[in-house]
């Protein structure tokens, strides 16, 4: 069998990029795609959603798992515009904790605010200083004005426990409105409060999530994917999809997946002078980007 060629990581962070991400929560990438390419995500999102049972064009309508459901989507799995971005975070146990079409109509319905992941011991309470779920959205359609379904963050609050207006949609003081045009990307610790903004307007908001996580996380839109399916992946996209038959191994993968990227400036598969030459790749810890 012949030996893997490994791919150094794509691109992440600039130090102003990390700086903002850290300070508010979340960053936003303008022209990461062009309109050729967002209208051929979104041929495939309305073809996905034109053969389910259950779309009606006049409701909001969401697919989770997304990346199984098409090569294209499938492709977003390691997308370079974003996945330096995780590989950042989460290092060599990075993993795809969901992927997701949305189609929001003007139905007027809305989200309250709220973060993501767990309700009793939220991510924050355990990892209060770097996120273990990170989302990115692509924007696919132009959202200029309020009230077109518009994502609400609030700058900072990832650092918070505690947020008076939870579970209410009432407008907070210092609220980010999401106003994008199409081919923007959003990157947000999903511990940042947000909401979503009733779409009053003619525009039908088209977009794709997806969130990462650490392997030991549990994914969010499946237990394990079909293994067909896995066969036509890239190692990277099959090794971030961590579909493992054995429970443990998302906290411990398989020796044959390290290393998932190589160093992205020098193309070290470690980080030099931490371990005798004994110590085998899938033991050994390597440095995150901001303890670099």
């Amino acid at each position: 069998m012949a030996e893997p060629i490994y791919k150094r990581a794509p691109p992440g962070f600039t130090p102003e990029q990390r700086e903002q991400f850290d300070r508010d929560g979340f960053i936003v990438i303008e022209n990461v795609l062009d309109d050729q390419t967002c209208d051929r995500y979104i041929e495939v999102i309305d073809r996905i959603a034109a053969a389910d049972p259950h779309y009606d064009p006049s409701k909001t309508f969401s697919r989770d798992n997304a990346v199984e459901q098409d090569p294209l989507l499938a492709e977003l799995i390691d997308h370079p515009a974003h996945v330096g971005y995780m590989y950042d975070l989460f290092g060599e146990l990075l993993k795809l904790h969901l992927s997701q079409i949305l189609i929001r109509p003007s139905d007027c319905s809305h989200n309250f605010w709220h973060p993501d992941g767990a309700r009793a011991v939220p991510y924050g309470v355990v990892a209060p200083e770097r996120p273990v779920v990170t989302k990115v959205a692509y924007w696919l359609t132009d959202l200029p004005e309020r009230r077109m379904g518009n994502l609400v963050l609030m700058p900072g609050s990832h650092r918070r426990q505690y947020f008076d207006s939870y579970d209410t949609h009432e407008d907070v003081e210092g609220q980010h409105i999401v106003r994008v045009r199409r081919g923007t990307v959003t990157i947000a610790d999903s511990n940042t409060w947000h909401r979503v903004e009733p779409n009053e307007s003619s525009v039908v908001r088209k977009n794709i999530f997806l969130a990462y996580c650490l392997s030991w996380i549990c994914p969010q839109d499946r237990y394990q994917n079909d293994p067909a399916w896995l066969e036509t992946l890239t190692r990277e996209r099959r090794i971030i999809m961590r579909s493992y038959r054995y429970p443990y191994d998302n906290t411990k993968p398989p020796s044959e997946d390290f290393p998932l990227y190589l160093e992205r400036e020098t193309g070290r598969d470690r980080d030099p002078g931490m371990y005798r030459d004994h110590v085998k790749l899938h033991r050994r810890k390597r440095k995150l980007v901001h303890e670099q």
